[in-house]
């Protein structure tokens, strides 16, 4: 499914973890009140429970043992944290460990509102090319900010604040590794990665209020794009902490070495899987406690396999002739359920969907107005419709966002009984066309309320844009196969030889 090399284990009779899983250390930190089931633990990828829960190995640092952490796990709490490149195994460990240490001491400099010391003038002329780098940005108007966030000299971090004046907005950047020279240039590079001058408008003011700077929500936007809130804290003149001019250089063996010992002293088990399939080395590390971008408790309370189990129920609605009562009991039970209003379909059941179908744009809310609709319930269904005009309107094409607005409209004239439809009815096709109001009228009458919605078979063939990423991914996977089994075969010829 994932990796040649990975593991499955059935779930048991009475759903409790599995043995083989996790190793004890990780078990307490994942499940500490043992309220996790081995259901929660299957993965929305293969979404198939009938096989049950499918582990990666990887290689404990402390010990070298293999421990087994499941794909779920790896896909709710690291998404991509923790995975680098590299020439050697080295290089790419050092670049992951990296990696580590950046989104945690960002995490923690910006969570607690860390007054940060300023790198000396004399020591970034050491780095001329950083310089003037920084030097054509204020030449621009953004005043920047070169910062050790090294916390004493204890973790191998930088962060560079560009301050926009033209709107009062700031971006903090973060880099990591071992050599201060690297990590200072790297810091300074990815202030512009992926966006122009003219993209920074898209930032936030810095605040005094330092509990919304912490909230967990705010930790989270900063890790998807670096929008969010920074305490004005951050850059007061006396900093927390003293300047340190810090250096964890050597070569790539020795800096994993440093940056282990960095992990060892914070009593942190670090695992790895290496990987070199595609021709390159690659890794990802997970550190629990470190290098998570979401808590723990996401495994309970937001796991991303959630919809697993609405997936052919909700494909198969456009095509569905239940009972009135069925389609309201559905949004009952996505709320007893606990899914956020604001999610997207697409992504709560794990496809590639495509931009030209509703499936696209839709949210949990606009389904339920749909549900509304088809259960006859009108007055909820005219309270989703505004929800979704609200909320999506500004990403609807113009047919769909017309076809809404006739909708509020005709349900709106629903509730006035004193009045007659007919009446208005050319007003109505003058207003939105004869198409918008033809489709708005077979919805409000129960007869097609799922507007954009294409009948979606198992196969899922109605989502090109799916069926080209599982062919791309079926070349991945091919490849990974043809990896592990040479090198199978070499271990079986050196078995044979020894």
């Amino acid at each position: 499914m994932h990796y040649p090399n990975e593991k499955w284990f059935p779930l048991t009779d009475d759903d409790s973890l599995p043995e083989g899983i996790l190793d004890a250390r990780l078990c307490k930190f994942y499940d500490p009140e043992q309220s996790l089931s081995a259901s929660d633990l299957v993965d929305l990828q293969s979404g198939n429970a009938d096989r049950g829960i499918c582990g990666l190995p990887f290689t404990r640092q402390s010990d070298q043992q293999t421990v087994y952490i499941p794909m779920n796990i790896i896909g709710n709490l690291y998404v991509s944290n923790g995975m680098s490149a590299g020439n050697t195994a080295n290089e790419a460990r050092v670049q992951g460990l990296s990696e580590v240490f950046e989104r945690h001491i960002k995490n923690r400099i910006i969570a607690k509102s860390i007054s940060l010391p300023e790198i000396p003038e004399a020591v970034m002329q050491r780095y001329l090319g950083v310089v003037e780098a920084i030097n054509r940005l204020e030449a621009e108007g953004f005043p920047i900010f070169s910062y050790d966030a090294s916390l004493g000299g204890n973790y191998p971090v930088i962060c560079v604040v560009l301050f926009n004046p033209a709107n009062g907005t700031c971006f903090a950047s973060f880099g990591a590794h071992p050599d201060f020279g690297v990590a200072l240039e790297r810091t300074v590079t990815e202030l512009l990665q992926g966006r122009g001058l003219k993209d920074l408008d898209v930032f936030t003011p810095p605040t005094f209020d330092d509990e919304e700077v912490a909230e967990h929500a705010n930790l989270e936007t900063h890790f998807i794009d670096s929008s969010g809130l920074i305490s004005w804290d951050m850059f007061k003149d006396d900093a927390d902490y003293p300047f340190v001019d810090w250096s964890f250089a050597g070569t790539t063996h020795e800096e994993f070495d440093t940056l282990m010992a960095i992990f060892r002293a914070e009593n942190k088990e670090v695992y790895i899987a290496d990987y070199e399939h595609l021709g390159v080395y690659a890794c990802r590390i997970i550190v629990p406690g470190m290098s998570d971008i979401y808590p723990a408790e996401d495994l309970l309370l937001a796991n991303n396999n959630m919809g697993a189990s609405l997936r052919e129920t909700l494909l198969s609605l456009p095509a569905t002739q239940w009972q009135p009562e069925e389609y309201l009991a559905l949004i009952e039970q996505l709320d007893e359920e606990g899914h956020d209003d604001f999610t997207r379909v697409r992504e709560l059941l794990g496809l590639a969907t495509g931009k030209d179908n509703g499936w696209f744009t839709l949210r949990i809310g606009e389904l339920k107005a749909m549900l509304a609709l088809a259960g006859g319930d009108l007055d909820q269904a005219l309270i989703w419709t505004e929800w979704t005009m609200e909320f999506n309107q500004s990403i609807f094409s113009p047919e769909r966002a017309n076809y809404y607005r006739c909708l509020q409209t005709l349900l709106l004239l629903a509730m006035e009984e004193d009045r007659d439809p007919l009446q208005y009815h050319r007003a109505f096709v003058r207003m939105y066309g004869e198409a918008a109001v033809g489709a708005a009228s077979a919805a409000i009458s129960g007869e097609a309320p799922f507007y954009g919605l294409q009948v979606v078979d198992r196969d899922l063939h109605a989502f090109p844009a799916h069926q080209t990423l599982l062919a791309a991914y079926e070349k991945l996977q091919a490849t990974k196969r043809r990896y592990w089994s040479a090198k199978k075969s070499a271990h079986f010829v050196c078995d044979e030889l020894a």
